[in-house]
């Protein structure tokens, strides 16, 4: 039963669509054929108002702007010319239909004129009669329709003057924004071929001063006078203050007597001296990279044993293990050894004691409670660097 009401629905709802297709078609249709014919009159297309990329030519833009202007004036031209025919049809028009009003007002007088002679003077009373009673409404009538006539005639010349106007003015509009996109980029232009030359100007200039700052061909002498110094002496012939301290076994801060005389070197000398140089300062910062990466490994070693030294004093707490044990570092031959042996342990932050044995004085870091505490104690003291020892080892305190 659902599904019957359902297909009922469906198809009533199919049908009334249809109508209602159908109705608006009809509509459509009667409303093209009782379009006026007015509508259909062909209307002046409107101008295009994209206007097209000006390109970088100079030439080109100015060819392009003289071409737009003569279409601008053909345009021009076309809608005069159009106006002129229009006021033509319409002076003629207006001269036909004065011409049929004037045919038929004679005609109509002629058709009323009687033709018995005895009626001289009546007819002569009833045509002045009729004339002047007829020759009011036709002269209405003729100037009626003359007045209409020039208000239509008017109104359709002030709108094509306003559309002359309008076109005349949107052609302005163009032929001003080309004009001033025009000079924008002929100033651009300018810009860019300045800039050039200020560029090559500029490097010309730098050239000219490498050129005449280059270091000597062969190496010289020089005496030093009042004023001199290393690096004023490294300016003047365009060469690193290192290299030329470097070639007199100077120090790159040291002052220059009066009268000393020093070596200034050539260029393959300078050349070589800066490759020195950049080879023993890759040295350096390769050596310091090194001992970087041993401290960062040193430091993360001392951080995981001491990580593993208070995970075992904590696992030793939690177990109450009994015993205490220490980590012996040193066997001294005297006390004095042993004593400066504790000192170096104690200023790295340990924990020590001396114990005088028949083999010698030990050096004793500690005591831990419990042996696995211990054992991590001699692995932080092993990867010390402050302590730089890695003989430590385990013992029963006590």
């Amino acid at each position: 039963m659902n599904f019957s009401r359902q297909a009922l629905l469906g198809i009533g709802m199919i049908i009334g669509g249809s109508v209602m297709l159908y109705a608006m078609v009809q509509q459509i249709g009667d409303t093209n054929k009782t379009q006026p014919a007015s509508a259909m009159i062909d209307k002046p297309s409107a101008e295009p108002t994209s206007t097209q990329p000006l390109t970088t030519d100079i030439e080109t833009e100015k060819r392009i702007l003289a071409q737009k202007q003569k279409e601008r004036a053909a345009r021009v031209a076309e809608q005069e010319k159009r106006a002129q025919q229009f006021l033509t049809a319409q002076e003629e028009a207006e001269a036909q239909a004065l011409a049929k009003a004037r045919a038929e007002s004679q005609q109509y007088l002629a058709s009323t004129i009687p033709s018995s002679d005895n009626s001289t003077d009546a007819s002569s009373t009833n045509e002045d009669t009729t004339k002047s009673t007829l020759a009011t409404p036709i002269s209405a009538s003729t100037d009626t329709q003359t007045s209409t006539n020039a208000a239509a005639s008017n109104d359709a010349q002030k709108k094509l003057q306003a559309e002359q106007q309008e076109a005349r003015r949107q052609a302005a509009l163009k032929e001003q924004a080309a004009a001033k996109k025009l000079a924008e980029s002929q100033k651009a232009a300018d810009a860019k071929k300045q800039a050039e030359a200020l560029a090559t100007a500029q490097k010309k200039r730098e050239a000219d001063d490498a050129a005449k700052k280059e270091p000597p061909k062969s190496s010289s002498d020089y005496q030093v006078k009042r004023g001199d110094g290393l690096i004023k002496l490294a300016r003047q012939y365009n060469m690193p203050v290192e290299v030329l301290a470097q070639a007199n076994n100077l120090s790159p801060s040291t002052s220059l007597n009066l009268g000393q005389t020093i070596t200034i070197p050539s260029r393959k000398q300078v050349e070589r001296l800066e490759r020195e140089a950049a080879a023993a300062e890759q040295a350096r910062e390769d050596k310091r990279q090194r001992e970087e990466a041993l401290a960062k490994k040193s430091a993360d070693a001392k951080r995981e044993a001491q990580q593993k030294l208070s995970e075992a004093r904590k696992e030793v707490k939690e177990t109450d293990a009994k015993g205490s044990f220490g980590v012996q570092v040193a066997l001294a031959n005297d006390q004095a050894k042993a004593d400066e042996m504790a000192k170096k342990f104690q200023a790295a932050g340990y924990q020590v004691k001396t114990s005088r044995t028949s083999r010698g004085v030990r050096v004793i870091v500690g005591p831990e409670r419990g042996k696995v505490a211990a054992l991590a104690l001699k692995d932080k003291i092993n990867s010390d660097p402050k302590v730089n020892t890695t003989s430590a080892w385990v013992l029963y305190w006590r």
